[in-house]
């Protein structure tokens, strides 16, 4: 302890040399020159500085908010993206940004990303079939990028999208064979994984995607693991609809006769280390009300980003007027 007390009142090199037992006499006698010393010091430092910063950087989450749609309340991008913002910016270590109506014009926008989130219309519409964004999330994807896609983002085209969805968050909602009823999904258990962290079983109304298109039939490739994180059995209520592209199709209504589990949300880890998570909700927006509803897309966040999740998971409160605020302006519905 003595020792330490009096190296912290030596000079910059003297401290150096104290580190390494060496005196000023010493380090002369050896054939260590001062200008030497001076780029030692300058040297550790830097290389100190650097991996302090290194490890102190913020995790920095990217929101894509589409632009407006469906009637008020529903479909309410912006709003939703700045509302998990709002829950996001009370986490040490965690900086996010929201860009609203759709693909950021920005050059810069995902610099120094870790994870984006896109919460948007999806088919042909999809915010990442337009123009060249599929290979812009292409190269962030080989860097390691988290990705998170909410609800309908979760379904590109077949066309053009769906190899690239399913290798980058596992699965995606494809035309003629998912289906899209709203219904009450009773969550009663969830996997050991940090993403369902302090979540508790909860009951809730949505229009939950279900029957997805997911890599290999849910299983992995040797480089590749997939996580259901919520599943639920449908009613046969679900299949009141007639068969359609979105509705229902012989495959789909066998599983539910069968009372199969449908995965509704899931995750994944890449084979270029990055993670993925889709998740079929959030059509409503006053569902973000609900505590767990929210946490397992927060935690979702944090963990694509490689952040730290929570034992207990994210902890949030979102009020009645703050699930007010920031909506589109709709008018009333027709």
């Amino acid at each position: 302890m003595k020792r330490f007390r009096s190296t912290i009142k030596l000079s910059s090199t003297e401290a150096i040399l104290a580190f390494f037992s060496l005196s000023p006499s010493d380090a002369e006698r050896a054939g260590v020159r001062r200008p030497l010393l001076r780029f030692l010091f300058v040297f550790i430092f830097a290389f100190v500085a650097s991996f302090v910063s290194s490890q102190a950087a913020d995790k920095k989450i990217v929101f894509v908010a589409g632009p407006q749609s469906h009637g008020p309340g529903e479909h309410e991008h912006r709003a939703g993206c700045i509302l998990l913002k709002s829950c996001l910016d009370k986490i040490q270590g965690v900086t996010s940004v929201v860009y609203s109506n759709g693909w950021p014009h920005d050059p810069d926008a995902f610099d120094g990303a870790d994870s984006i989130v896109i919460y948007a219309d999806g088919g042909g519409g999809h915010p990442a079939l337009q123009d060249d964004h599929l290979q812009q999330l292409d190269a962030l994807m080989k860097k390691g990028v988290g990705l998170v896609c909410f609800f309908y983002t979760n379904e590109p085209t077949t066309e053009k999208g769906e190899k690239e969805f399913i290798n980058w968050i596992g699965g995606c909602f494809e035309i003629n064979r998912s289906v899209n009823p709203h219904w009450n999904a009773d969550f009663k258990s969830f996997p050991k994984h940090p993403i369902a962290n302090g979540v508790k079983p909860f009951s809730i109304r949505d229009e939950w995607y279900f029957y997805m298109r997911f890599r290999d039939g849910m299983r992995g490739g040797p480089l590749v693991r997939l996580f259901p994180i919520l599943s639920a059995v449908p009613p046969e209520s679900t299949m009141s609809r007639p068969d359609g592209a979105h509705e229902g199709n012989p495959d789909v209504r066998e599983a539910v006769k069968r009372g199969e589990l449908q995965h509704v949300a899931w995750a994944c880890e890449r084979a270029d280390g990055g993670r993925g998570f889709g998740f079929t909700g959030a059509h409503f927006h006053k569902n973000w009300g609900d505590e767990n509803f929210r946490k397992i897309v927060l935690n979702a966040i944090l963990w694509t980003a490689k952040a730290e999740v929570p034992a207990d998971g994210v902890q949030s409160t979102v009020t009645t007027e703050e699930l007010g605020q920031n909506l589109d302006s709709k008018g009333r519905r027709k």
